[in-house]
């Protein structure tokens, strides 16, 4: 099955085929730093992170860009309000971003690239722009796009032009309420660059349409975002594009939010949770299943509660590899060929929660056959479950989360306890699981079920096979 995306643009499923055979290029919208992340902002990488895995399952090379914006009039007003320098508030928020985006082990993009870093591509940008009668300069150095000269201007968002509010204040000069900045005069007090039309600082919306042309060029395959960006941000920045004679993004793919009591996730809700501070509820592999476990388009309704069964159901699947591990060596348990349900699932605009269902069955089945001490099937199993959930970001056994790159994540079986606190405990529960074995050969089945008991209750679980009992925390 070829792999079928939803475009926003033309809403529809359309099926997914490359500019570039071989080669996908995706473009995401990164983080404006003002703020210390919270779950609502790392959704949108880590479902597009699915799009990339998947993708390179496909056998694509894939491109993929991830932008920073370090300069906007959020960023200086909170540095502002805080009283430090706009650029070391953005810098500070930028590695905030960066740590919890490792932490949920999403993959680092092919290049991030800053607003900042990016000031003369922008202006031969708006050049090209000017040049084509599509833009102009106002007395005091801005300049703005022509909205309504720009032929498809609304074809993604679907909004018409007469009922157009950029929410943008009124400006001297500005020909049209509907035209927006595409660079700002900048206000007493405030960082600029010198440009042909005057000092001042990029608008929002031209940085992305600057540095995707340098990084993918004139045309690429996929731009990504979350569903707030499509208007003004990608509305505006196709316009931009378009009106510099650019093709630009091929398929649009935007992500739903994370919602609470049915409100977007934001600051002004005040219903905000970090990034860290999720992280002291659940492990990051748990946090990352769970943001990753709803299809990208809908919205998540966060509880702290669907938190929990989220990260419970991820435990049964990691228990199935660890039991798998513990009876076959890890050597044994390696990545296979995934059912052919998952690739159906994954083709469908990254049908997630169906691909879940799939990795849950198998599951299911491996565990039947470690009971039965089956250990082709078992072997088959595993294998099959970690290629799935490697697709999805959240294969335990991987490198990501249990090789020696994993440091600060706190994964895998007593996660956040060092080797020797485990070591200690495995010596306890040991000695427990003994005295069990040692109760059930005597028909002492009141201290066998009391010794099994009392590991539950601490959070321990414990398996029987026909190799002996394993243990693991629950």
């Amino acid at each position: 099955m070829t792999l079928r995306i939803f475009d926003t643009a033309t809403r529809e499923l359309r099926d997914f085929v490359p500019l570039q055979e071989g080669h996908a290029s995706v473009y995401l919208c990164g983080a404006t730093v003002q703020s210390i992340p919270h779950i609502g902002h790392v959704r949108s990488g880590v479902a597009f992170d699915i799009l990339r895995n998947w993708l390179a399952a496909k056998g694509l090379d894939v491109a993929f860009v991830r932008n920073v914006t370090d300069i906007d009039d959020k960023i200086l007003a909170k540095s502002a309000e805080h009283g430090r320098p706009w650029w070391e508030w953005a810098a500070t928020h930028e590695r905030a971003f960066t740590r919890a985006y490792d932490l949920l082990g999403v993959t680092p993009p092919s290049i991030e690239p800053r607003a900042t870093g990016h000031i003369p591509e922008m202006i031969a940008y708006i050049r090209r722009i000017i040049d084509h009668g599509l833009a102009y300069p106002t007395p005091d150095g801005s300049v703005y796009c022509r909205t309504a000269k720009v032929p498809d201007y609304g074809f993604l968002s679907h909004q018409r032009l007469d009922e157009l509010d950029q929410g943008e204040d009124a400006a001297p000069g500005k020909e049209d309420p509907r035209d927006f900045a595409l660079w700002k005069a900048a206000k007493p007090g405030e960082p600029g660059w010198e440009t042909p039309w005057g000092f001042g600082r990029p608008g929002w919306h031209i940085e992305c349409s600057a540095m995707s042309r340098k990084y993918l060029g004139a045309e690429f395959d996929i731009h990504a975002g979350g569903m707030d960006l499509q208007f003004p941000h990608h509305e505006n920045e196709a316009a931009q594009a378009h009106a510099a004679g650019d093709g630009f993004a091929r398929y649009w793919m935007h992500n739903g939010w994370v919602t609470m009591s049915g409100e977007k996730m934001s600051k002004s809700l005040g219903n905000v949770l970090s990034v860290p501070n999720v992280l002291k509820l659940v492990r990051p592999i748990e946090l990352r299943f769970y943001l990753g476990s709803a299809h990208y388009r809908s919205m998540l309704e966060y509880s702290e509660k669907a938190l929990q069964d989220a990260a419970g159901g991820f435990r049964r699947i990691e228990k199935f590899l660890v039991r798998a591990v513990d009876l076959l060596g890890a050597d044994a348990v390696g990545v296979r060929a995934w059912p052919a349900e998952f690739e159906t699932a994954m083709d469908d605009d990254l049908g997630v929660p169906q691909a879940i269902a799939v990795v849950q069955d198998v599951v299911r089945q491996g565990n039947k056959a470690l009971e039965a001490g089956d250990r082709v099937g078992v072997a088959d199993a595993a294998g099959a479950v970690r290629a799935m959930t490697g697709v999805l970001g959240v294969d335990p056994l991987s490198d990501t989360w249990s090789g020696p790159d994993a440091q600060g994540r706190g994964q895998g079986i007593g996660a956040g306890a060092s080797d020797e606190a485990l070591g200690a405990l495995d010596v306890l529960v040991g000695a427990e699981l003994e005295r069990r074995a040692t109760a059930r050969a005597e028909k002492d089945w009141a201290t066998a079920d009391a010794v099994r008991d009392r590991l539950k209750e601490a959070g321990i679980s414990v398996a029987d096979s026909a190799d002996g009992a394993t243990w693991s925390l629950e």
